[in-house]
């Protein structure tokens, strides 16, 4: 068993019972206070940042033997580049730092832990590139059986894991505002395009894993080596311009109604700690190829829910999913990534596509939720969404909870403006 992962295990640091946050998860994340702007490495325990930088300058990290410079970083990339040991090893010592039973950093907590409430988080990852898949088959049922009816199912879908190459550069970190972006749409019943600001603003709710090992061109992952690759996950809200979408993705797919903005959550938890909530994914039929073929648990039990804020205080949770539901598992996905030669560099992301399950409940987008806008839903307040409006913010949280252990993601929370 992972030592970190020990879930008898106890902090001297109160968490409350509902946190995403216990000692068993420590996922890794980048920070700044106002008192020192200078971006550093950091974890999370219950409401509070452990500050990497300072436990390391106070010679408690001693043990791990890193360059000094990786606590200092602005992104996560260096540390990941380290390889799974050394990074297993660091979350070993944080959680021995941080048990009750050590009062070796105890007393000196005050110069190392902020109130979470206090700080502001960076995205961690410095992103190079970006795919989104399209992998859970009942979103591709329910959109395609909107769309084409009578072949809602393409024929390939069941023999790879479907996606596109996104956009990089406008993801941000959750707690960003999100601009209504403009496009060209065509009208119902219109023979021309008009140009104009989205009408039919969308979430998806997804999953990010971020690579933490590289490929070489012409070197493909296999799938038995995949999760060597993989460092953690994060949430992540694919924004969507339905009407946009729907007029220009034909022939080649998405392009301005998806790369206008992506949030992800500020914390990256690794594969490490999200060990307890493997699961079997779905059986796959027709079989795939063998190159597809993964063995063991390779889904997450991981529970999802998607809450909408309105400006006046009125909300409501729209959805609740899991990530267990996805047809392709992120194995998968890499090895089908890089069976061409395609190479990956440590901190590519890779998103799950929409996650959606069999009840109406679990859809992971409003096209789904409300079908169109064909059954509007409610918050708490009596008004109505179709789709996202001005003054809306959407907040999607997750967690595996087992074993009286919760382990979760925080938020990844972005204002439509």
């Amino acid at each position: 068993m992972i030592k970190a992962n020990d879930p008898t295990r106890k902090s001297w640091v109160e968490v409350p019972a509902d946190s995403d946050f216990p000692i068993q998860n420590l996922p890794f994340g980048v920070f700044r206070t106002e008192s020192n702007p200078a971006p550093r490495l950091c974890t999370a325990i219950g409401d509070n940042v452990v500050d990497l930088a300072v436990l390391n300058y106070m010679d408690l990290l001693d043990d791990v033997e890193l360059d000094n410079e990786i606590y200092s970083n602005r992104y996560l990339n260096d540390l990941m580049a380290l390889g799974k040991p050394k990074v297993r090893q660091l979350r070993d010592r944080l959680a021995d730092l941080l048990d009750a039973t050590n009062d070796e950093a105890k007393d000196l907590a005050w110069h190392f832990l902020h109130p979470m409430d206090k700080v502001e988080m960076l995205l961690p990852i410095q992103i190079g590139d970006y795919t989104d898949f399209y992998s859970s088959i009942e979103h591709a049922m329910n959109v395609g059986s909107m769309f084409r009816p009578d072949n809602p199912l393409l024929p390939n879908w069941k023999h790879l894991p479907v996606g596109y190459h996104g956009r990089a550069s406008s993801i941000v970190v959750s707690g960003t505002p999100v601009h209504r972006p403009s496009g060209q749409t065509l009208p119902k019943d219109a023979e021309q395009p008009v140009f104009g600001p989205t009408k039919l603003m969308d979430f998806e709710l997804e999953m990010a894993f971020v690579v933490g090992k590289p490929n070489a061109m012409g070197s493909p992952v296999s799938i038995a080596d995949a999760e060597e690759h993989i460092f953690g996950l994060m949430l992540f809200n694919d924004w969507s311009a339905r009407d946009i979408q729907s007029w220009e993705y034909v022939p080649l797919g998405p392009f301005l109604a998806k790369n206008f903005a992506s949030t992800a959550s500020p914390w990256v938890v690794t594969l490490d700690a999200l060990e307890p909530f493997r699961v079997a994914g779905p059986v796959q039929e027709p079989a795939v190829l063998p190159y597809l073929q993964s063995q063991g648990e390779k889904n997450y039990d991981l529970h999802l829910e998607v809450e909408i804020q309105a400006e006046n205080g009125a909300n409501a949770v729209v959805c609740r999913s899991n990530f267990k539901y996805m047809y392709w598992n992120m194995v998968q996905q890499l090895a089908h990534h890089t069976v061409n030669g395609c190479n990956m560099n440590i901190g590519d992301l890779c998103a799950s596509g929409t996650i959606s399950g069999k009840s109406p409940d679990s859809y992971g987008s409003m096209l789904e939720l409300t079908w169109r806008g064909t059954k509007p839903l409610k918050l708490s307040d009596g008004s109505e969404r179709k789709f996202i409006n001005d003054g809306d913010t959407v907040v999607m949280r997750g967690w595996g909870e087992r074993n009286g252990v919760r382990i979760g993601f925080g938020v990844a929370s972005g204002k439509v403006v």
